[in-house]
Parts: structure tokens; C-alpha cells; sequence
């Protein structure tokens, strides 16, 4: 067997475990697409397989004619947005002074800061800390407790590490201080890994409503994802109501816990392309470094 065939056999079987892995993650997509979009009557009798049966728009009027949902929704961007931006601005400045040789008690420090990792509180006392700190039914508690990853700051700070020491020895060299190379050449090269962790922040608070569940009670403060939880919870008792006989509401619960998915999932994929591209521009920039 030639090299070349070896070589395309091998690819070709990377290609069906890419091509088996997408369809694996895009067939419960286009179910819940198709139960979203499929009348009632399809629904009931379990006709939808990846198509929609009898086109119904009337789960999505239902979904955007909620107010309470829509400002959720609004909301959540706001919160997600924020959160985003101030819990960057904290990764870099836990990560690069800890890049620093000349940190004194740098490698303690990272130490406490791992330990964090492994070891916590526990649900109780992080309430407890939030109670006392007076952040209940603030967005401050949606924010604070998880402004940090361990995790996200470790990747930063070895990605960091891995720069080269020349470019910042001749900036300090011409007179640029710390903070002056760090904006002007360290997070220029650092584009990459700052949108992927970006993303990984962004994704972990639009997808975050356990603390939510736990911190907040006024309505006007409900981020979409438990939202989304209170509408499955209502549609779950509509289920038990059918099942029981009971007269249901006038859309199947199905379609509308298939709807509200797709309402808080949208946004947060419209990000995906955006960030795709800033990848490849951030690459760019990184691969010229001299």
C-alpha cells in the first residue's frame, strides 16, 4: 500500500468521524427546529421526525408576544455583555503580572489562586457571602461570584509565557512601561486565546441560571435561561394535565418548550460566526511577531 493511499484512507476516516460527530450534534437541533414549527395535532401524534408537519407560527407569536420574555432576553445580552468585558479585564491582570519573574511570591500566589480550582466554599456559604455582601436581587450576583476562571486565567497566562521575552525587553528598552506593552503588544499578539476565552465566558453566563435560581427573586432580574426553565417547568404541568385528561392550553406544551430553546439559543450562535472571523483575524496578528 502506497504512502498516498495510506494518506487518503486516513483522511477519509477523519472526514466520517467529523461528518458522524455533526450529524450527531445537529439532528436534536433540527428536531427542535421541527417541533417549534409543526402543528399541533403533528405533535401530539409524534409525526416529527427532522421536518415540520402542518407549519405553525403560532408558538413563536406566543413566545414573542410574552413581554416578560422579551425583556429577559434583552436583559440577558446586557448581563452577558458585561460580563464578558469585566471578567477579561480581570483575567489579564490576574494573568500577565503572575508571567513576571521578577513578582516576588509569584509561584504562592499561583499556588492560592489553583487551590481555588480544587477547593471551595461550598453552595451554603457562597449564598451566605452573597447575602451578607447584600447582592440578593442584584445583578452584581450574577456577576461577581464567577467574575474569574482558574482555568481561563492558567490558559492566558501560558499563552503569555509563550511570547517571545524580545519584544518586550526592547519595548522597556524605548522607555513603554508595563501597562504600556501590555496593551500595546502583549494583547495585540493575544488575540486568539483572549476571543476564545471570551467566548467561553460569554457561552458560561448566557447558559448560567442556577445562580440565578438561588439569588434572585424579582422577575425583572430573570435572565433568559431561567426564563426558559420556568416556561419547561409550566409546560411539564400542561404535559401531566394532558395526560390526565385535563383540558390543555391552546399550543401543544411541546412546541412551546421547543420554541422558547430556540429563542435563547439563537442569539448566543449569532455570536459563533462573528468570533470565527475575529479568530482569523487575531491568528494573523499573532503569526507576525518577528
Amino acid at each position: 500500500m502506497s504512502v498516498k493511499l495510506k494518506e487518503r484512507i486516513f483522511d477519509l476516516i477523519i472526514i466520517l468521524f467529523t461528518v458522524s460527530g455533526v450529524i450527531v450534534c445537529l439532528v436534536p437541533f433540527l428536531y427542535i427546529i421541527a417541533v417549534s414549527f409543526s402543528s399541533n395535532s403533528a405533535i401530539v401524534s409524534q409525526k416529527i421526525t427532522l421536518f415540520p408537519i402542518g407549519f405553525n407560527l403560532e408558538t413563536y407569536k406566543t413566545v414573542f408576544r410574552d413581554s416578560a420574555m422579551l425583556h429577559s432576553l434583552f436583559y440577558t445580552i446586557v448581563l452577558t455583555a458585561s460580563f464578558t468585558v469585566l471578567s477579561m479585564v480581570f483575567t489579564i491582570c490576574a494573568a500577565y503580572p503572575l508571567t513576571k519573574k521578577r513578582l516576588k511570591g509569584r509561584n504562592f500566589l499561583l499556588l492560592i489562586i489553583v487551590i481555588t480550582m480544587y477547593f471551595s466554599g461550598g453552595l451554603i456559604p457562597d449564598y451566605l457571602l452573597v447575602k451578607n455582601m447584600h447582592l440578593l436581587d442584584t445583578s452584581w450576583s450574577l456577576i461577581l461570584p464567577g467574575l474569574v476562571s482558574v482555568y481561563n486565567m492558567i490558559i492566558l497566562k501560558t499563552f503569555f509565557t509563550s511570547l517571545p521575552d524580545s519584544l518586550e525587553e526592547s519595548a522597556s528598552i524605548d522607555g513603554c512601561t508595563d501597562i504600556g506593552i501590555l496593551i500595546k503588544i502583549v494583547l495585540p499578539l493575544s488575540m486568539p486565546v483572549i476571543a476564545t476565552l471570551s467566548l467561553f465566558y460569554a457561552v458560561g453566563r448566557w447558559n448560567g441560571f442556577m445562580d440565578a435560581l438561588f439569588y434572585i427573586s424579582k422577575p425583572a432580574l430573570y435572565p433568559i435561561q431561567l426564563k426558559l426553565y420556568q416556561i419547561i417547568s409550566i409546560s411539564q404541568q400542561l404535559d401531566i394535565q394532558q395526560a390526565e385528561g385535563g383540558r390543555g392550553a391552546g399550543i401543544a406544551p411541546e412546541a412551546l418548550k421547543a420554541a422558547s430553546v430556540m429563542f435563547a439559543t439563537i442569539p448566543i450562535l449569532i455570536v459563533y460566526p462573528w468570533l470565527q472571523k475575529y479568530f482569523v483575524s487575531g491568528v494573523m496578528i499573532g503569526a507576525v511577531k518577528g
